[in-house]
């Protein structure tokens, strides 16, 4: 029910704006991400496939959308920053400062990467710019990879429906196990996640939490010659 609402209401965007409504449509996806890229973006190839908009238009806008609708989210974690990052994590449970520490580290290794390759994995493809801006990635290398990664994306599925005209509903039906399958991937590593930290809770102690330090030993006391 949610999602015919939805096709609806994009439809009528795409209506009224064209290509220009449908990039709309992708950068609101980038924020709330209910709105589902797999049907906004067969949708606008479907369009283009009987001449209501055309081809090139609709890559093209779709890409600028997501690449706005990923740098706002970048600025969401500029302002956010690590320090309240860092607070905000330790309040939660089973999370510790060291746990952020890792992600860091990891995010200086592979950001490049994650920021490339997620933009083509359902959830995290809007989630990642976050900690790009946490980070406080380059701009220019976020735009970069964040153009590219979303043009593959988008290509992909704006063409899919493009080919396959009034069956376009059909690559939503594959997206959206895609998207489950992604999710219920997600789910098993943060109950794998918790289950650790239930089972092994002396790793890993926050800092500042009071563990105690071990007491210097007193050293003999010299005797008298």
């Amino acid at each position: 029910m949610i999602e015919d609402s939805a096709t609806q209401w994009i439809n009528t965007l795409m209506d009224a704006m064209g290509a220009p409504g449908a990039g709309l449509a992708i950068a609101l996806e980038n924020l709330f991400p209910p709105l589902p890229s797999e049907v906004i973006l067969p949708l606008a190839g479907f369009a283009s496939s009987t001449g209501d908009m055309n081809l090139i238009a609709a890559l093209v806008w779709t890409t600028i959308g997501s690449v706005v609708g990923a740098l706002a989210l970048y600025g969401v974690g500029a302002v956010l920053g690590r320090d309240r990052t860092v607070a905000i994590a330790t309040k939660l449970p089973f999370v510790k400062v060291s746990d952020i520490e890792k992600t860091e580290a990891w995010f200086q290794r592979h950001g490049t990467k994650a920021i490339f390759f997620g933009r083509m994995v359902p959830i995290f493809r809007s989630l990642i710019s976050v900690p790009a801006g946490i980070e406080r990635m380059r701009l220019s290398v976020f735009l970069g990879l964040t153009t590219l990664g979303s043009a593959i994306w988008n290509t992909v599925f704006v063409l899919s429906g493009y080919l396959l005209g009034e069956n376009w509903e059909d690559v939503t039906g594959y997206v959206s196990m895609y998207s489950k399958a992604v999710l219920i991937a997600a789910v098993l590593a943060v109950l794998l996640f918790v289950a650790i930290r239930i089972f092994r809770p002396g790793r890993g102690r926050r800092r500042g939490t009071g563990a105690e330090s071990p007491r210097p030993q007193r050293l003999p006391a010299r005797q008298g010659r």
